[in-house]
Protein backbone atom coordinates (compact mmCIF):
# COMPACT_ATOMS: atom_id res chain seq x y z
CA UNK A 1 0.00 0.00 0.00
CA UNK A 2 1.32 3.41 -0.94
CA UNK A 3 1.58 6.15 1.62
CA UNK A 4 0.12 9.58 0.97
CA UNK A 5 3.68 10.94 0.84
CA UNK A 6 4.71 8.54 -1.93
CA UNK A 7 1.50 9.29 -3.87
CA UNK A 8 2.22 13.01 -3.56
CA UNK A 9 5.79 12.46 -4.73
CA UNK A 10 4.56 10.37 -7.66
CA UNK A 11 2.00 13.04 -8.61
CA UNK A 12 4.68 15.74 -8.40
CA UNK A 13 7.01 13.70 -10.59
CA UNK A 14 4.25 13.10 -13.15
CA UNK A 15 3.37 16.80 -13.16
CA UNK A 16 7.02 17.77 -13.69
CA UNK A 17 7.35 15.19 -16.47
CA UNK A 18 4.23 16.59 -18.14
CA UNK A 19 5.64 20.12 -17.97
CA UNK A 20 8.95 19.00 -19.42
CA UNK A 21 7.20 17.02 -22.15
CA UNK A 22 5.05 20.03 -23.04
CA UNK A 23 8.19 22.16 -23.36
CA UNK A 24 9.95 19.57 -25.47
CA UNK A 25 6.90 19.01 -27.65
CA UNK A 26 6.56 22.74 -28.32
CA UNK A 27 10.22 22.90 -29.36
CA UNK A 28 9.90 19.80 -31.52
CA UNK A 29 6.79 21.06 -33.31
CA UNK A 30 8.37 24.43 -33.86
CA UNK A 31 6.51 27.37 -35.26
CA UNK A 32 5.29 28.91 -38.48
CA UNK A 33 5.82 32.65 -38.89
CA UNK A 34 5.01 34.90 -41.82
CA UNK A 35 7.28 37.93 -42.06
CA UNK A 36 6.40 41.39 -43.35
CA UNK A 37 7.77 40.49 -46.80
CA UNK A 38 5.41 37.51 -47.03
CA UNK A 39 8.10 34.86 -46.45
CA UNK A 40 7.24 31.86 -44.27
CA UNK A 41 9.71 30.89 -41.54
CA UNK A 42 9.61 27.59 -39.67
CA UNK A 43 11.93 26.29 -37.00
CA UNK A 44 12.93 23.48 -39.36
CA UNK A 45 14.13 26.09 -41.90
CA UNK A 46 16.96 26.95 -39.52
CA UNK A 47 18.28 23.47 -38.72
CA UNK A 48 22.06 23.63 -38.66
CA UNK A 49 22.07 27.23 -37.40
CA UNK A 50 21.42 28.97 -34.13
CA UNK A 51 18.19 30.94 -34.25
CA UNK A 52 17.44 33.96 -32.10
CA UNK A 53 13.77 35.01 -31.94
CA UNK A 54 13.32 38.46 -30.41
CA UNK A 55 10.02 39.99 -29.28
CA UNK A 56 10.13 43.78 -29.24
CA UNK A 57 8.06 46.95 -29.61
CA UNK A 58 8.72 50.35 -31.16
CA UNK A 59 7.94 52.14 -27.86
CA UNK A 60 10.27 49.97 -25.73
CA UNK A 61 13.62 51.68 -24.84
CA UNK A 62 15.56 48.43 -24.08
CA UNK A 63 14.25 47.00 -27.36
CA UNK A 64 15.60 50.00 -29.24
CA UNK A 65 18.94 49.68 -27.45
CA UNK A 66 19.44 46.11 -28.64
CA UNK A 67 18.42 46.56 -32.29
CA UNK A 68 21.94 47.53 -33.49
CA UNK A 69 23.40 44.45 -31.76
CA UNK A 70 20.76 42.14 -33.24
CA UNK A 71 21.27 43.65 -36.70
CA UNK A 72 25.04 43.17 -36.40
CA UNK A 73 24.60 39.57 -35.23
CA UNK A 74 22.27 38.79 -38.10
CA UNK A 75 24.43 40.50 -40.73
CA UNK A 76 27.67 38.88 -39.56
CA UNK A 77 26.32 35.36 -39.01
CA UNK A 78 23.25 34.81 -41.25
CA UNK A 79 25.21 33.03 -43.97
CA UNK A 80 27.13 30.91 -41.47
CA UNK A 81 25.78 29.91 -38.10
CA UNK A 82 23.09 32.23 -36.68
CA UNK A 83 19.93 33.96 -37.84
CA UNK A 84 17.66 36.50 -36.15
CA UNK A 85 13.91 36.95 -36.45
CA UNK A 86 12.23 39.95 -34.84
CA UNK A 87 8.60 39.79 -33.76
CA UNK A 88 7.05 43.23 -33.26
CA UNK A 89 4.42 43.26 -30.52
CA UNK A 90 1.97 45.77 -29.12
CA UNK A 91 1.64 48.02 -32.15
CA UNK A 92 -1.28 50.01 -33.52
CA UNK A 93 -0.32 50.27 -37.16
CA UNK A 94 1.69 47.71 -39.13
CA UNK A 95 2.92 50.43 -41.50
CA UNK A 96 4.40 52.26 -38.50
CA UNK A 97 6.36 49.12 -37.54
CA UNK A 98 7.68 48.70 -41.08
CA UNK A 99 8.72 52.38 -41.32
CA UNK A 100 10.41 52.00 -37.95
CA UNK A 101 12.29 48.89 -39.15
CA UNK A 102 13.49 50.82 -42.21
CA UNK A 103 14.52 53.84 -40.12
CA UNK A 104 16.54 51.60 -37.77
CA UNK A 105 18.09 49.65 -40.69
CA UNK A 106 16.79 46.33 -39.36
CA UNK A 107 18.05 43.70 -41.79
CA UNK A 108 16.56 40.60 -40.20
CA UNK A 109 13.01 39.41 -40.94
CA UNK A 110 10.25 41.22 -39.05
CA UNK A 111 7.05 39.43 -38.10
CA UNK A 112 4.00 41.44 -37.07
CA UNK A 113 3.23 39.66 -33.84
CA UNK A 114 0.00 38.67 -32.16
CA UNK A 115 -0.75 36.68 -29.02
CA UNK A 116 -1.37 33.63 -31.21
CA UNK A 117 2.04 34.02 -32.87
CA UNK A 118 3.75 34.54 -29.51
CA UNK A 119 2.07 31.42 -28.11
CA UNK A 120 3.91 29.33 -30.72
CA UNK A 121 7.23 30.38 -29.17
CA UNK A 122 6.59 30.95 -25.47
CA UNK A 123 5.59 33.42 -22.79
CA UNK A 124 6.17 37.09 -23.48
CA UNK A 125 5.77 38.63 -20.04
CA UNK A 126 7.95 41.67 -20.75
CA UNK A 127 9.76 43.24 -23.68
CA UNK A 128 12.24 42.58 -25.03
CA UNK A 129 12.01 38.81 -24.70
CA UNK A 130 14.42 36.61 -26.60
CA UNK A 131 14.39 32.88 -27.31
CA UNK A 132 17.48 31.05 -28.57
CA UNK A 133 17.32 27.74 -30.43
CA UNK A 134 20.38 25.57 -31.02
CA UNK A 135 21.28 24.16 -34.46
CA UNK A 136 19.22 21.03 -33.71
CA UNK A 137 16.11 23.19 -33.21
CA UNK A 138 15.94 22.83 -29.44
CA UNK A 139 15.08 25.83 -27.29
CA UNK A 140 18.16 26.32 -25.10
CA UNK A 141 17.80 29.81 -23.61
CA UNK A 142 15.28 32.52 -22.85
CA UNK A 143 16.23 36.06 -21.89
CA UNK A 144 14.11 38.99 -20.78
CA UNK A 145 15.65 42.43 -21.17
CA UNK A 146 18.13 43.91 -23.57
CA UNK A 147 20.84 41.72 -25.08
CA UNK A 148 24.26 42.60 -26.40
CA UNK A 149 26.05 41.00 -29.30
CA UNK A 150 28.73 39.77 -26.89
CA UNK A 151 26.22 38.02 -24.62
CA UNK A 152 24.83 36.04 -27.55
CA UNK A 153 28.20 35.23 -29.11
CA UNK A 154 29.68 34.17 -25.76
CA UNK A 155 26.71 31.93 -25.03
CA UNK A 156 26.90 30.26 -28.42
CA UNK A 157 30.69 29.85 -28.21
CA UNK A 158 30.30 28.13 -24.84
CA UNK A 159 27.70 25.70 -26.20
CA UNK A 160 29.51 24.50 -29.32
Amino acid sequence: MRTSKSILTLRSALFLAALLWAGLAAGADGFVLLDSAGKKHTLADYRGKWLLVNFWATWCPPCLDEIPALTALHDQHKDKDLAVIGIAMDYRDSKEVLRFADDYFISYPIVLGTRKIAAQIGAVDALPATYLYNPQGKLVARHTGALTKKIVEDYIAGKR
